[in-house]
């Protein structure tokens, strides 16, 4: 057997199929292997459009931002531990000297009678009627557009897009005319009508059925002798899901946020949604011989928001399904 300068001596083991010979790589070569696996471990992979480069100023406008947005929602929860006196006397975003949270809430849902409870209540209603039947509306309406042909469809498209262009606060004045002269100012239905009018969510669902829904499938449940309630319930429902709970969401932030319509048609406290009620009792300390509150107003504002925000924690994952409905073309 022949040895070379750079081979390290071998070594012989016994084996069933006789000796073997097993040779041990010389100590240069082993330093070459690590130099180059070490070059190859520190050299950068090229940036691609799915490995992008980080950008900095990206980053930086994105922290900015979320400071923005989280900013409001800490100053709200440092200040709804604080007692009325705090509230002056110490800085916005730090606590007080006393964590009064618990307190504040309890005055809060038992103040002036428990009100608060009852505009909860109230805020409820008009969501659950109100967002609840513009979401219905809408994946009715927007289904039966996107999947039928009709005569004036591009009109009813038309009226659609124009609707989605006029401001509320445009409707306030001849919205509140109608329903004084129908007798229905200062009733709950003055909030629940026209909140069942939804021009964005019926455009939604619209061009989500559209993407959503495959023509091929609706045929082979007709052929197979299923009719369009059962199809759509069975087959086209499962898959607006996504876009349901879309415009679920934006309805109920619509409604519950509400302010400019109920003031207009509510003058009657007991009818009050919270934005209302949270604007009275602010303006308390604004009247004669009024208690200022200013505690109270903070916290029911976190109570307020609460329930929004476990709404969208709970809803997020039919929300995330569908963001990307429509974008594969197959």
């Amino acid at each position: 057997m022949t040895t070379h300068p750079g081979d390290a001596p071998t070594k012989t083991t016994e084996g069933s199929a006789g000796p073997r010979t097993r040779r041990t790589p010389a100590p240069a070569t082993r330093t070459r292997a690590a130099a180059t696996q070490a070059r190859s471990r520190g050299r950068r992979r090229p940036h691609t459009p799915l490995d992008p480069r980080p950008s900095i100023p990206l980053t930086l406008v994105t922290g900015l931002v979320l400071l923005y947005t989280l900013l409001p929602l800490g100053w709200l929860l440092i200040n709804a531990t604080k007692d009325q006196q705090d509230l002056t006397a110490s800085f916005g975003l730090w606590f007080g000297k006393d964590f009064n949270l618990w307190d504040n809430i309890s005055r809060t849902l038992t103040y002036d009678d428990g009100v608060f409870v009852r505009w909860m209540l109230n805020t409820l209603m008009y969501v659950a009627a109100g967002a609840g039947g513009a979401t219905v509306l809408a994946v009715l309406g927007g289904y039966a557009l996107a999947v039928y042909e009709f005569p004036g469809r591009r009109a009813v498209f038309a009226a659609v897009v124009g609707a989605v262009a006029v401001p509320g606060t445009a409707l306030a004045v001849p919205t509140f005319l109608m329903f004084s002269r129908m007798g229905l100012a200062n009733t709950p239905w003055a909030v629940i009508i026209p909140s069942l009018v939804s021009p964005f969510g019926l455009y939604l669902m619209w061009v989500f059925a559209a993407e959503a829904v495959p023509r091929e499938l609706l045929e082979a449940a007709r052929i197979d002798g299923s009719g369009e309630l059962r199809t759509f319930f069975t087959v086209s429902l499962p898959l607006l899901m996504p876009g349901t709970v879309t415009v679920l969401l934006f309805s109920m932030v619509a409604t519950w946020n509400n302010y400019f319509l109920p003031l207009i048609m509510i003058k009657d406290p007991d009818w009050y949604p919270l934005t209302l009620g949270l604007d009275a009792w602010s303006a308390q300390a604004r009247t004669a011989g009024g208690e200022a509150v200013f505690d109270l107003v903070i916290t029911g504002s976190l109570l307020t928001i609460a329930p929004i925000v476990l709404v969208f924690l709970l809803l997020q994952r039919y929300w995330q399904s569908g963001l990307a409905a429509g974008s594969v073309k197959e």
